[in-house]
C-alpha cells in the first residue's frame, strides 16, 4: 500500500537554522583533512560518509550520535520523522545537545552535522525523501512495524542500512526482511542490526570460549529483561487515534511487537548466538497485572517462555515491565562442564573472567558497519536478526494463544500481518488484549 505524501518541513526549522550556523559548518568543512573515498559507498569521490536518520526519538538521535562517534568521516545530512515536532526536536537535540541530561549529550561537531531545512522531512513517506538525498547510510529507528518497508526501500535505493532491532512485529514482516537480505547481498550492501552485544568485546570473548567447548555441551539457560515501567506520552485532544497510537507505540502490538519483541530480543538473540540458531518451539505464558488501564493498549506487562532448541536444551525466558519492580537484565548459559554469564565470566572446569578494555558497543556496531563497507565486504545481519525477531514473536504468540508453537510453522505457515488498512492520520488498528485459550492462532 502506498502511504499519502508528506510535505517537506521547512518551517519553523528555517528560522532556527541561522546564517552563522551555516558559515560555521562551511568553515569547519574547509578545514577538514581529506578522507579517502569509501569503496562501495554511493557518493564515491567524496571525503564524507553521508548519513540520514529516519525516526528521531531517543533511539534515533542516540544512533546518530553513535554513528558520528564511530568515524570522523560521518556526516549527518538528512532527518525524517512522522511528526514535524519530532523532526524539530531531533534537529535541536543533535545540533545543540542537552548538557543537562543525566548522561550528558553535547552538540555534534559542526563538521559532522550538516542538516539543512530542505533536508528535514515529516510524514508517512518522509523516509523516501531521505533515501533520495544522496545518503550512503540510513539509520532506521522508527517504531518496529515500519522496519520491513523501510528496509525494502533502502536496499532498493542502493543505500546501506543500520536498522534498530527488532526488524518486524509479525511473521509477514519477518519474511519480507529475509527476502531483503538476499537483495542486499546481491547488491553488495550492508545491513547491520542494533544488537550491540554482537559487537561487545566481553560477549565476543565469552562466546568464542563457549563455542570452543569451555562449558561443554549446552543443556539449558535463562534470559532476563526485568525492569521498571516505561514512558507514556498521554493523549492530546487534537490527535487522531493513529497519531495517539504511534506517539505511544510501545503499548500497541502492531507497532512494537510487545516488549518481548521490542526489548527482550537482545537477550533472545544472545541465546540464538550461543545455540547456533533459533529454537525449534516455544511454550509460554504472560499477562497484564500492572498495565490494566486502557491507555496501555493491548500489550502484556510480563512473559515467561520456555524455548526448546534443536539439541533438546530448554531455555527459560523472563521479561517484565512493571513500575516499582526490581530489575535483572542478562543471560545465563548452562553446559555439561560449567556455566557462563556471557557478559563477564565462565565458571566450572574452566574458569575465566573478562578483564579486557570496555568498548562502547553501541558505537562499535557503527564502526564495524563502516569498516565492512570500506573493505568491500559489507556485513549483512538481516537473516540473523529476522530469526531473532521471530524467536521473540514465537514466545509472544505462544503466550497470547496459550499454545505450544513451532518456529518452522510460524515462519512458513502463519498468515499474521498486523499492518493497518491505511497509513493516514485518522483511524488505527483496534487490538484486543489477548486471552490465552481464546485468542486465535493465525
Amino acid at each position: 500500500m502506498n502511504p499519502p505524501s508528506a510535505k517537506r518541513r521547512s518551517t519553523p526549522l528555517s528560522s532556527d537554522l541561522t546564517r552563522r550556523h551555516f558559515l560555521a559548518v562551511a568553515g569547519a568543512l574547509g578545514a577538514l583533512p581529506s578522507f579517502a573515498a569509501v569503496p562501495g559507498i554511493v557518493s564515491k569521490g567524496s571525503d564524507r560518509i553521508r548519513v540520514g536518520v529516519v525516526g528521531l526519538g531517543g533511539r534515533g538521535t542516540g544512533a546518530a550520535r553513535d554513528c558520528v562517534a564511530a568515524d570522523p568521516a560521518v556526516q549527518i545530512v538528512a532527518l525524517a520523522d512522522l511528526f514535524p515536532d519530532r523532526v524539530e526536536a531531533g534537529f535541536k537535540a543533535l545540533r545543540d545537545g542537552n548538557p543537562t541530561a543525566s548522561n550528558g549529550r553535547p552538540p555534534l561537531p559542526s563538521e559532522q552535522f550538516a542538516v539543512t531545512p530542505d533536508l528535514c522531512f515529516s510524514g508517512f513517506d518522509a523516509y523516501k525523501k531521505v533515501l533520495e538525498s544522496k545518503v550512503d547510510i540510513v539509520i532506521l529507528a522508527t517504531p518496529p512495524h515500519f522496519r520491513p518497508v523501510h528496509l525494502e526501500a533502502s536496499i532498493a535505493a542502493g543505500v546501506n542500512v543500520f536498522a534498530e532491532k527488532p526488524v518486524a512485529v509479525d511473521p509477514a514482516g519477518v519474511r519480507r526482511v529475509i527476502a531483503v537480505a538476499a537483495e542486499a547481498k546481491r547488491k553488495n550492501l550492508a545491513i547491520v542490526a542494533g544488537t550491540q552485544r554482537r559487537h561487545a568485546t566481553n560477549y565476543l570473548e565469552a562466546m568464542k570460549r563457549i563455542q570452543d567447548g569451555a562449558i561443554g555441551e549446552l543443556v539449558g539457560g535463562q534470559a532476563y529483561w526485568l525492569q521498571d515501567g516505561l514512558w507514556h506520552r498521554g493523549r492530546q485532544p487534537e490527535w487522531s487515534e493513529m497519531e495517539y497510537q504511534v506517539r505511544n507505540w510501545l503499548y500497541f502490538t502492531w507497532l512494537s511487537g510487545d516488549h518481548i519483541v521490542e526489548q527482550h530480543i537482545h537477550n533472545l538473540d544472545v541465546m540464538n548466538w550461543a545455540f547456533g540458531g533459533p529454537p525449534v518451539k516455544a511454550f509460554g505464558m504472560g499477562g497484564r497485572q500492572s498495565r490494566t488501564d486502557a491507555k496501555y493498549g493491548n500489550v502484556f506487562d510480563h512473559f515467561s517462555i520456555e524455548y526448546e532448541y534443536a539439541n533438546g536444551a530448554r531455555v527459560q525466558s523472563f521479561c517484565r515491565q512493571a513500575p516499582g519492580a526490581s530489575g535483572r537484565v542478562g543471560e545465563r548459559l548452562v553446559g555439561t562442564k560449567g556455566v557462563s554469564n556471557p557478559a563477564r565470566d565462565i565458571q566450572g572446569q574452566t574458569n575465566w573472567k573478562y578483564d579486557g578494555p570496555e568498548v562502547n558497543s553501541m558505537v562499535q556496531e557503527h564502526r564495524d558497519l563502516i569498516a565492512s563497507i570500506r573493505a568491500g565486504t559489507p556485513l549483512n545481519d538481516a537473516v540473523r536478526i529476522a530469526e531473532s525477531t521471530l524467536t521473540a514473536i514465537l514466545g509472544r504468540t505462544s503466550a497470547y494463544t496459550g499454545r505450544e508453537i513451532s518456529f518452522k510453522w510460524l515462519l512458513n505457515t502463519s498468515t499474521q500481518d498486523l499492518s493497518p488498512s491505511a497509513y493516514a492520520f485518522g483511524a488505527a488498528p483496534k487490538e484486543d488484549v489477548a486471552i490465552p485459550g481464546v485468542t486465535q492462532l493465525v
